[in-house]
């Protein structure tokens, strides 16, 4: 896997960015359109995702910069290098969705059902971005001898080379495209506002904690757990208690 995806003279053209911002875009797309059938102001929705990547991409780097200080010790320029990988995508969702939010409360708009139109976009948006972590060898697996380990041999990689490990990037894409497809489904039977996004954050918090265990990048640890799993308990959490409310509010 080459994390160069294509030079432009003495320009590269980096995996990872053009499938991160092709996922930012199809996330935003979907929020467009789910927005438009839902009769809410979908203009609101492009600013809304914009607010929410920019801010997204802070908090990922932020917690990848607070794993992995050691990477930037001796050039702290590097931790502005998002295009060479380097993202977390627990701290894009917590901060993203923050700011989107609080975009959103200033508009006065139905936050539960706009979470709705952007959950399904979301899991969109993971399944084509983690093929960009998947070339630039970030979030990596362990070693494995399974059929379909892979082996990273290109020296920019952020891999460990020359032996085969789970492809956990293509275990994220993965289970990005089951969860929007899950959510697609449901969304034809569900009407009530905030259950979609309990779903999504039950399915996103489910697969990620089960990836955990294949994963062997450092991610923090909180005793017997990563600091991704712990984060991904909170979110299950949240994701229970939107399911609650809609079994009380239908009772």
């Amino acid at each position: 896997m080459n994390p160069t995806l294509f030079s432009i003279g003495s320009i590269n053209i980096y995996a990872y960015s053009v499938y991160i911002t092709a996922g930012c875009l199809l996330g935003i797309g979907w929020a467009m359109r789910a927005a438009r059938l839902w009769e809410l102001d979908y203009k609101l929705a492009p600013v809304t995702g914009i607010i929410a990547v920019v801010s997204g991409i802070i908090g990922a780097r932020a917690l990848y910069v607070g794993l992995y200080p050691q990477e930037f010790s001796g050039d702290l320029l590097r931790i502005f290098y998002i295009w060479q990988g380097g993202l977390v995508f627990s701290g894009a969702i917590i901060f993203g969705s923050l700011a989107g939010l609080l975009y959103l409360h200033s508009k006065q708009q139905p936050i539960l059902d706009w979470l709705d139109c952007f959950a399904p976009g979301i899991a969109l948006g993971q399944a084509v971005g983690r093929l960009g972590c998947f070339f630039a060898g970030c979030c990596y697996g362990k070693p494995t001898d399974l059929p379909w380990a892979v082996t990273f041999k290109n020296t920019a990689s952020l891999a460990p080379l020359f032996q085969p490990l789970h492809p956990t990037q293509l275990y994220h894409s993965l289970a990005g495209l089951v969860t929007f497809l899950i959510l697609i489904v449901a969304g034809n039977h569900i009407k009530t506002e905030g259950r979609i996004t309990g779903l999504f954050l039950i399915l996103f918090s489910a697969f990620r904690f089960i990836i955990e265990f294949f994963r062997a990048d450092y991610r923090g640890e909180l005793g017997p757990l990563s600091m991704t799993q712990f984060i991904t308990l909170v979110f299950f959490a949240i994701g229970i208690y939107l399911l609650s409310i809609y079994k009380k509010r239908s009772s």
